[in-house]
């Protein structure tokens, strides 16, 4: 019985040239406005026309397949490789079993639940479809906690020895419609447990951290806040000077990361005299292949195939 992983991430354009397709992608076929596609060109140029995303993602499955010495693919939700794709090759490679991960700790049906609804469907085009265990979220997972309270510390360590204690800590992550909420989801709740988790690993005192959401969208219904953009000004006006923006919805350098913090909420910041520093992303460092191979051994006790 042939086992292997599959790592599931989100997607970005290769260049700008593929922006309209991806687009039209990620709106379900809907036809995008000009002036959208635009706004996202202009911010995938800044930073420097492409997603690092995929270049990310493989990196660190070909890091963990040398560690666990099972197969690893890589498969994206909204571009090449194609979720579908990938599953079809797995079953002719003669998969019969898969551990699957998506690439983002915390669980929504918009976000990960997307991520299943795109593999069940590849799984039923297979004429055998193999097993597969997926893991929903690991937002609590300890070396997830360790990984990104050590880059935490080394964005602390850029300020003056001074400035550390007075240092204020947002921890981010990606915003999604507030309508989840109604619906009992676990999102805002998980997201808030590992904000606490980081806060309490990092020694980190009540009113010297926070929590907001970044990157909602302008799709005329309400999104979870508060922003980080207004946070920031809210801190300017309390007096806060030296701020640390810690994304902890993602884990790898792609647009949210990489223009919305470090070139939108930058500006904002500057603008209001804030000095913001933003901790490196897991990446494909060797905590991340750490923090994955702890979810496959995990996942492998938890199933019957792992026994097999």
């Amino acid at each position: 019985m042939k086992t292997a992983v599959l790592l599931l991430a989100y997607g970005g354009p290769n260049s700008l040239a593929d922006i309209p397709a991806y687009l039209l992608d990620i709106r379900g076929g809907r036809e995008t406005p000009q002036s959208l596609i635009d706004e996202i060109s202009h911010r995938y140029e800044a930073i420097g026309g492409s997603s690092p995303l995929l270049r990310i993602t493989q990196s660190a499955a070909a890091k963990l397949q040398e560690r666990i010495g099972l197969p690893v693919y890589v498969g994206m939700r909204h571009w090449s490789p194609w979720i579908k794709d990938v599953v079809a090759q797995m079953a002719a490679d003669g998969v019969r079993q898969a551990v699957v991960i998506c690439m983002a700790p915390h669980y929504s049906s918009l976000s990960i639940g997307a991520y299943r609804r795109r593999l069940d469907e590849a799984l039923a085009q297979l004429e055998r479809p193999f097993e597969v265990h997926f893991v929903e979220s690991w937002h609590t997972q300890p070396e997830y906690i360790d990984a990104v309270a050590a880059n935490v510390r080394l964005a602390l360590e850029r300020f003056a020895p001074e400035e550390r204690d007075d240092a204020f800590v947002v921890f981010t992550a990606h915003s999604l419609p507030a309508f989840i909420l109604e619906r009992g989801e676990p999102y805002d709740r998980q997201l808030r447990e590992t904000a606490s988790l980081l806060a309490q690993k990092l020694n980190l005192p009540a009113e010297r951290w926070s929590f907001s959401y970044q990157s909602a969208a302008n799709t005329g219904v309400p999104w979870l806040g508060p922003q980080i953009e207004e946070f920031i000004v809210e801190l300017a006006q309390r007096g806060e000077k030296n701020v640390i923006v810690a994304p902890i919805g993602f884990i790898a350098d792609h647009v949210e990361v990489l223009y919305d913090i470090d070139i939108g909420v930058q500006a904002i910041a500057c603008e209001h005299g804030v000095r913001v520093e933003r901790p490196p992303m897991l990446n494909d460092s060797p905590a991340m292949v750490s923090i994955l191979a702890a979810l496959v051994e995990e996942a492998l006790q938890a199933t019957p195939f792992g026994q097999r």
